[in-house]
């Protein structure tokens, strides 16, 4: 084949064009709807189907956070799709993170958003960022979260490099427990399982954020860089696009993992120190080439086998969550009291800095 070719088996196609037309999801009263979903400039509610209810139903309570009573402290993220800003609540003193998403978007990614702000409404799990409230105002959606003040775990790599593995497993077990909390009890599939959302904070902890939704906006650029930082997590059955399911997350987790013990993504391209000629190029290797796995010369047995049970190529070799959970690695350092907190504040992570 030639470079930059397309591998037949690579069904992934790349989004149309965005329309133009405003969705009919988006009223004349300025709320956003769909399905039982309405979302207004008051917050969100989830509506019975068979109940009529007008756009002004959704007032504020006076304990509900309101845009009105939050000032922006500062752009902390940005993205293809919109931007993530500090913001602090006026009465209380209390941060979060504002993401706002502006929906002159194509209609289908439009419902993924909405299927994202109704996991939000639903989500209670100390492994998964909170989601406060929701507002739709003046063609954006804006979504009030938790703030994680160490940030991403991408943003933990580039200042350490690499993660030791007593850590890694610290780490490994609070995301294992969002996943296992997302299959077994809210029946999602992430989809996007990657180090950008994996948060951390001062306190150690670590928690899942963005279901899915970075990766819709992110491919409304038509960037091919954009396309491999979003789909190079992906598993090799969704790149084929055959069925998938929640062991698709696995998969992920599995290439994070080596990720963050190497230094260096898993795949690495044909030529070291180039990058990858096409997204396809890329695409055709995870689906095509052996699983990646952790050398046996630096890392502990227990390390290898975990990701090795992650990164099965066919996903019913994989194990779920819930078996992971009882892996040897994931306990192998529990007598170690490995720190988390002292090791996100130290090692030099932006917490809270204004």
């Amino acid at each position: 084949m030639k470079k930059g070719g397309l591998n037949p088996k690579l069904k992934l196609s790349l989004p149309p064009p965005d329309e133009d037309s405003i969705s009919k999801f988006l009223t004349q009263s300025g709320t956003f709807k769909d399905g039982d979903l309405l979302v207004n400039k008051d917050g969100v509610r989830i509506v019975p189907r068979n109940e009529v209810v007008a756009p002004s139903v959704i007032k504020p309570s006076d304990d509900q956070l309101s845009l009105a009573d939050i000032d922006t402290i500062k752009v902390i993220g940005k993205g293809n799709g919109g931007i993530v800003q500090l913001v602090q609540h006026k009465w209380t003193g209390q941060f979060f993170a504002l993401k706002v998403i502006q929906m002159n978007i194509q209609e289908s990614y439009r419902k993924q958003i909405a299927q994202e702000l109704k996991i939000n409404q639903s989500a209670q799990c100390p492994y998964v960022v909170v989601c406060y409230q929701s507002f739709y105002d003046n063609g954006a959606i804006s979504i009030v979260l938790e703030y994680m003040d160490g940030g991403s775990l991408a943003d933990f790599l580039q200042k350490v490099k690499t993660i030791a593995e007593p850590y890694l497993a610290a780490i490994c077990k609070q995301v294992l427990k969002g996943l296992l909390y997302l299959h077994r009890e809210k029946h999602i599939i992430h989809r996007d399982l990657k180090p950008s959302n994996l948060l951390v904070n001062h306190r150690g902890e670590v928690k899942i954020t963005d279901f899915g939704v970075s990766a819709i906006l992110a491919t409304t650029s038509g960037q091919a860089n954009t396309f491999v930082g979003t789909y190079n997590y992906m598993s090799p059955e969704r790149i084929s696009g055959g069925k998938y399911g929640y062991k698709s997350d696995i998969w992920s987790l599995g290439l994070v993992l080596l990720e963050c013990a190497t230094g260096r993504f898993p795949y690495s391209p044909p030529e070291l120190g180039e990058g990858w000629n096409s997204f396809y190029e890329l695409m055709e290797a995870i689906v095509d080439q052996p699983p990646p796995c952790a050398p046996s010369s630096h890392f502990s047995p227990e390390f290898c086998s975990f990701i090795s049970a992650c990164v099965q190529k066919d996903p019913t070799d994989r194990q779920s969550a819930h078996e992971l959970m009882t892996h040897p690695f994931i306990s192998m350092y529990e007598d170690l009291d490995v720190d988390l907190a002292s090791y996100f504040t130290n090692a030099g992570s932006p917490l809270a800095t204004f």
